[in-house]
């Protein structure tokens, strides 16, 4: 952990070498007057809009739409199977295929709503997730685009995982857009003192407009962890159907099983909840990082080709018990496609027969050579987080 001075607080980096535009939005939020105790980097940060990804801070009396970002509830999940590499290997190819055609993609969408949508009555109507209702029930069960994935990946015994990367789909933006216009409105006809340039518009916890996105936001967490769930449901079907079609299981056990989630691992990487740190009870606003409580399990993936983790976390105070959301992105979207160079990106990944969506020069923004080293990311915290497995990529779905 490497501690700069801000202007106010100190920040925190697990990141040895954070670049100079997420460390100028550290030193930012570092000088908010309600940020509290110290501003933390995890090993994957790089700059975002207003906040770090990969950043944590906590607030005394405000929430920050920005600090949360727009994909509200983006996270992981993951699922072992008792399958094994040989059980599946030629199977591969048609797994992929069926995969594309139950889980919509990119900007796709179901045609028609899907039962498993979130009840939203107790809401009230006037909200963005009621207006959004019926575009949320096409959506649910579908990837996204962008870094949102789906791995068929093996760890070391050579057992099949199941892991899914996506979030709360168009209506996360929605209702953060919305919220963070509300709070710059109010930043400005109360002359806040927040620089409108840094894009940390706040909304006190006691008013009305606060409660509302804290509800919203809520319940596009709850959405997106409901979408994960559909599509690891529809793709454990798959696997089912082609493996068990005369009733045998295709879920093993697990040893951090629990009854509540039938062995599915799931961690969220955006979103803002109360949390006691330092004796004190507080906002914490977590922008592409994770909780890492002690003993809690936890998911790290790696970029498209490289390995992922199912980790535990440490519990370690000083990093708000967080740790990153992955391997965090090297280079922008454009700068990868301008600089990378395509044959060597398709020629790693076909070295190592991974079977992946880098078919053209305008996929080379989702390219392992576009995000850091993961080995790096994963030693930068080792005092947030214990490896439990290591899960290298069979095959991915991206948009």
């Amino acid at each position: 952990m490497k501690i700069f001075e801000g202007k106010r607080l100190y920040i925190k980096s697990w990141c040895n070498n954070p670049e100079q535009g997420a460390l100028d939005q550290a030193m930012n939020l570092s000088g908010l007057p309600f940020t509290y105790h110290h501003i933390a980097l995890m090993p994957d940060t790089h700059q975002g809009y207003g906040m770090p990804i990969g950043g944590v801070i906590a607030t005394e009396g405000v929430v920050i739409p920005n600090a949360v970002g727009v994909d509200i509830g983006c996270g992981m999940c993951a699922v072992k199977t008792k399958l094994k590499i040989k059980d599946i290997k030629t199977h591969l190819i048609d797994i992929v295929l069926k995969i594309k055609e139950v889980v919509p993609v990119g900007f796709n969408k179901h045609k028609e709503g899907q039962n498993e949508i979130l009840n939203v009555t107790e809401m009230g109507g006037n909200t963005i997730c009621c207006r959004e209702y019926e575009n949320a029930a096409k959506s649910i069960g579908t990837l996204g685009g962008g870094n949102h994935f789906i791995e068929i990946q093996k760890d070391e015994e050579e057992y099949i995982w199941i892991m899914i990367h996506s979030g709360s789909r168009n209506l996360g933006k929605q209702v953060a857009d919305n919220y963070n216009k509300i709070a710059i409105n109010l930043n400005n006809k109360f002359y806040s003192v927040v620089e409108k340039n840094i894009e940390l518009a706040f909304l006190p916890i006691e008013t009305r407009e606060a409660k509302n996105y804290l509800n919203e936001m809520k319940y596009c967490v709850d959405f997106a962890l409901a979408n994960r769930y559909l599509i690891m449901k529809r793709v454990l079907k798959i696997f089912q159907d082609i493996f068990y079609l005369n009733g045998g299981q295709i879920l093993g056990e697990y040893g951090f099983d629990s009854p509540k989630d039938n062995g599915i691992i799931n961690i969220a990487h955006n979103y803002a909840r109360w949390e006691n740190h330092f004796g004190k009870n507080v906002i914490v606003h977590r922008k592409g990082a994770t909780s890492a409580k002690a003993g809690e399990i936890g998911i790290i993936p790696g970029s498209q080709g490289t390995s992922s983790y199912i980790v535990e976390g440490l519990g370690n105070k000083e990093s708000f018990e967080s740790c990153s959301h992955g391997a965090g992105r090297a280079m922008g979207r454009r700068q990868a496609v301008r600089e990378l160079n395509f044959e060597d990106e398709v020629k790693r990944l076909n070295d190592k027969g991974i079977l992946h969506n880098i078919t053209d020069k305008k996929d080379l923004d989702e390219a392992s050579g576009a995000y850091k080293d993961i080995d790096i990311v994963m030693e930068e915290q080792k005092d947030l987080v214990k490896i439990l497995v290591k899960l290298e990529p069979l095959a991915v779905i991206k948009g």
